[in-house]
């Protein structure tokens, strides 16, 4: 669960980030249109709320929501030490990340 929840936190944060003109050029090449920043604001916030219940699963209240709070810093710092060096690989992440974690929920 905690792979899970660290996949989902990352890929909630860079859609924060693709929200904005100025990492959405960085990744893109191109400005956002209205409808895509909002959509890129909604996935965010979803997919930050949806790693919550992904760590309290693991742990539990007590130790689940601190443990939240640790794996969203450990999303973020990866995504900022990640966007300036290369920013289309932050995207790549944000997609792939969520979709290799789902099989390690089976182990």
């Amino acid at each position: 669960m905690v792979s899970l929840a660290l996949a989902l936190a990352y890929a909630g944060f860079v859609a924060l980030c693709l929200a904005m003109d100025r990492h959405h050029g960085q990744v893109f090449r191109h400005r956002a249109v209205p409808w895509q920043r909002q959509a890129l604001r909604l996935a965010g916030w979803l997919l930050l709320a949806v790693s919550l219940p992904a760590c309290l699963a693991g742990w539990g209240w007590p130790v689940g929501l601190v443990a939240w709070f640790g794996i969203l810093s450990a999303a973020g710092l990866l995504l900022v030490f990640l966007l300036p060096y290369a920013p289309r690989v932050t995207a790549v992440l944000a997609l792939v990340l969520p979709i290799c974690a789902v099989p390690l929920l089976l182990f």
